[in-house]
């Protein structure tokens, strides 16, 4: 038996996505940077830094180097905010290069809200999306005390994914005891455990409108195993997303040509939706509404934007979680169609 057929959702460019790496000194945030560079196949990046000093640029990598900017050979370029970060930013969108994404580490001391706003809140917004917050935390060091410091508490609360960092060196119930405190602390709150700033990238990166890769994971869902066998075809794709596979993470695809009941989707979203899943994409229409609307979630924040396109009017979602129950989703989903 071969695959169900994978739908590509087809979401147009609207807005540079920015990624915000926040978390304590320590934590590993320049080890995740480092993991998105080596790793980031077909993704150019721009990653704005306070200094170049922190990342281990691969002396290979490496093309030109200005003052502020590095350009490399994998198409990423890197870029100080040394003059500020709106400074920083234009300096990337000026350039003629094309860039898929934007990330930026901030200080350890920093609280991301104020840089978030940045985005949200003046002519940027124009210019780039932002995707998501992500929090590295070090699973070792860390104590409560740690977020008696504002900073860190607010990186903890203004995250959207959560990094627990550093797993290998903690013991399990220290791990479980942080995940639990932090659920505490923040309900519902999108946790991924990683070793050496290692997590699957398109949980946290804005991966491409084509989520076909991503879709190989559904060979991997314990629901389906009986299609195991035949996907001997698909193996060409594993050197990109087969970690995504490993570690429990499935994608759920959801068609239909009817629209949505707006109503019964927010409520789906806001009362429904697994905590398992960290990232969704789509192209949805509403009963009653005339435009299409491109659907973007990473951890809780999720954002509707009109679609100008006159393309034919139908739904196509993907989500991205762990140990999702595909069943349960689509049937939720079915519940939020207009009859």
């Amino acid at each position: 038996m071969s695959m169900p057929s994978i739908p590509i959702v087809d979401v147009p460019k609207r807005g540079m996505p920015v990624t915000i790496i926040t978390g304590f000194l320590g934590s590993g945030k320049t080890t995740l940077l480092n993991h998105i560079l080596q790793n980031q196949q077909d993704l150019k990046a721009a990653i704005l830094v306070n200094e170049f000093g922190d990342i281990n640029i691969d002396s290979q990598l490496l093309i030109s180097v200005d003052e502020t900017m590095m350009e490399l050979s994998n198409g990423c370029i890197c870029c100080t905010i040394n003059d500020g970060l709106i400074e920083a930013v234009y300096n990337v969108l000026e350039r003629g290069d094309r860039i898929d994404c934007m990330i930026i580490e901030t200080t350890g001391v920093a609280d991301p809200l104020p840089i978030a706003l940045t985005f949200l809140g003046t002519e940027l917004k124009h210019l780039t999306r932002l995707d998501s917050i992500l929090t590295v935390i070090d699973a070792e060091a860390f104590t409560e005390e740690h977020f008696q410091s504002e900073a860190a508490y607010s990186q903890m609360m203004y995250g959207d994914i959560i990094i627990l960092n550093k797993t290998d060196l903690a013991a399990p119930e220290k791990v479980s005891q942080l995940e639990h405190y932090i659920m505490e602390e923040k309900k519902k709150a999108r946790i991924l455990r990683s070793e050496h700033g290692v997590v699957p990238l398109p949980l946290i990166l804005d991966v491409q409108a084509d989520v076909t890769p991503l879709l190989t994971a559904q060979k991997n869902d314990h629901h389906h195993g009986h299609h195991s066998h035949d996907h001997e075809h698909h193996h060409h794709h594993d050197h990109d997303h087969g970690h995504l596979e490993n570690d429990g993470f499935v994608a759920v695809s959801f068609e239909s040509d009817r629209p949505f009941v707006l109503d019964y989707f927010q409520n789906f979203l806001d009362h429904e939706l697994p905590n398992d899943v960290f990232r969704a994409k789509g192209v949805l229409n509403f009963v009653e509404v005339p435009n299409r609307y491109i659907f973007q979630l990473s951890g809780k924040r999720y954002e509707l934007k009109t679609d100008d396109r006159q393309k034919p009017l139908h739904n196509q979602l993907v989500f991205i979680g762990r140990n999702l129950d595909r069943e349960q989703i689509i049937k939720d989903l079915n519940a939020c169609v207009a009859r």
